[in-house]
């Protein structure tokens, strides 16, 4: 019954956030950056449509081609979250950001935000967006340095195992999977609060894009797979309602 009910919640979401972004778009709309990519598309306003951010540094922002559209088909398949399944790509200067209520960034080596992507993306968050970041190997350094200079009054925190971005969709009381071994650290996710709601989620030694890809990329069992796409419906619930 809970669950069949986030379908009206996700709705009245979602057109909040629609609504607001208009005023936000007027306010805070440049020109887009060179050699930046403006959506032509338009966005369904009637489903919840997830875009992976384009971010600059020479990063590999376009890893896991398969990771979101799997992603969102698992979603689709297993609740009533009106989600579009086609993946967007979206840059932080581009004239529609503010049209995409939850932003993916993953990849290796470096991330980072000019003044001005700062700028829109501290306004963006502030206002309701969300962003996933995951360190699929190497980025952990990097992130945390453009975290830090993106909120320098805000503390990255680790969250508990009790915060409700783990049970707001599936009960997960060990908090984020462990999908690959890496440095064989456990898996950590940090955030950003911002009005009490974590507004910037950052997994740590999970690489939880890894385990939404197609099975024989990286040869996950099925149980880790299963893990990463119910972490990946937790998180893009707990973003549309809190």
């Amino acid at each position: 019954m809970v669950k069949t009910c986030l379908l009206a919640l996700f709705l009245a979401v979602l057109t909040a956030f629609l609504s607001e972004a208009q005023n936000l778009e007027g306010l805070l709309s440049k020109p887009a950056m060179p050699g930046s990519r403006t959506l032509q598309a338009p966005v369904n306003p009637s489903a919840i449509t997830v875009a992976r951010l384009h971010y600059g540094g020479g990063g590999d922002w376009y890893w896991g081609s398969s990771a979101l559209p799997n992603l969102l088909r698992y979603i689709r398949e297993n609740s009533n979250i009106p989600v579009d399944t086609m993946e967007k790509t979206v840059q932080i200067m581009d004239d529609n950001l503010f049209r995409f209520p939850f932003l993916f960034a993953t990849g290796h080596g470096i991330m980072k935000f000019s003044d001005e992507e700062k700028e829109r993306l501290r306004a963006y968050l502030a206002n309701g967006g969300f962003l996933l970041i995951n360190d699929s190997y190497g980025m952990d350094k990097t992130i945390r340095k453009e975290i830090t200079s993106l909120f320098p009054e805000r503390e990255l925190v680790e969250l508990p195992f009790e915060d409700p971005i783990y049970h707001s969709y599936y009960d997960l009381p060990a908090g984020p999977p462990k999908i690959h071994e890496h440095d064989n650290k456990p898996a950590r996710g940090y955030g950003i609060i911002i009005n009490g709601r974590v507004a910037l989620y950052y997994l740590y030694e999970s690489d939880i894009g890894d385990g939404w890809e197609d099975p024989q990329v990286h040869n996950d069992p099925p149980d880790k797979r299963e893990a990463a796409l119910k972490m990946g419906m937790n998180i893009l619930v707990y973003a549309l309602t809190h």
